[in-house]
């Protein structure tokens, strides 16, 4: 991988990324697809990940239940890291390794999907939160850094992003997010059939 200077190599290295990264677009679009199927079938997406991939998940479900680009409804997508009160108490009684695990087998139901961001893809707490996942049934997809990692392992699909820098993850990461809404939004559009769990 080509080492950059600082500041101004960070939009090489950025580019460089972008552009291995294109690769995975099928990924996104078919990530995209499902959801909207699971959401429009009265499924649920749940989203997590720490620091900064915490603000990138919460950015996506922001998009999932206000909108992307055009008018449209609203579909159920929460953020487990945004409920503090929840979060706090789970890992003051549970431990930081619970955090989010115990949040999924509180509002995961089979069918619906859970969305984990990781930059290193090795997070005790969202590797927690993927088996919880599994075990109850739903769709566990993985945005990480450089693969292998065991976050990618952990789950049932995973998106992967070559790139040396945590930050050039996370700019990925989060034109992954916004590729993910796009294919979404195009699958309502096309009346995508709904499979996800009516309550």
């Amino acid at each position: 991988m080509t080492v950059h200077p600082p500041v101004v190599g960070h939009c090489d290295e950025l580019q460089e990324a972008l552009g291995a990264f294109r690769a995975s677009a099928h990924i996104t679009e078919r990530w995209g697809r499902r959801l909207a199927a699971v959401l429009a079938g009265g499924g649920r997406l749940l989203v997590a990940g720490n620091g900064g991939s915490a603000a990138q998940a919460q950015h996506l479900t922001a998009e999932i239940v206000g909108r992307y680009r055009d008018d449209r409804p609203p579909f159920s997508a929460i953020a487990l890291h945004a409920d503090t009160s929840s979060t706090t108490a789970i890992a003051n009684d549970y431990g930081v390794d619970e955090v989010f695990a115990r949040q999924v087998r509180a509002h995961g139901r089979e069918g619906d999907v859970l969305m984990l961001l990781s930059t290193s893809g090795a997070s005790a707490n969202l590797l927690s939160a993927a088996d919880a996942g599994r075990a109850a049934g739903m769709r566990v997809w993985a945005l990480t850094g450089c693969e292998p990692n065991p976050l990618m392992a952990g789950s049932d699909e995973s998106l992967c992003v070559a790139a040396p820098s945590t930050a050039t993850v996370q700019e990925i990461h989060l034109v992954a997010v916004h590729m993910i809404c796009a294919a979404f939004d195009a699958a309502l559009e096309r009346g995508v059939r709904g499979t996800g769990r009516r309550r």
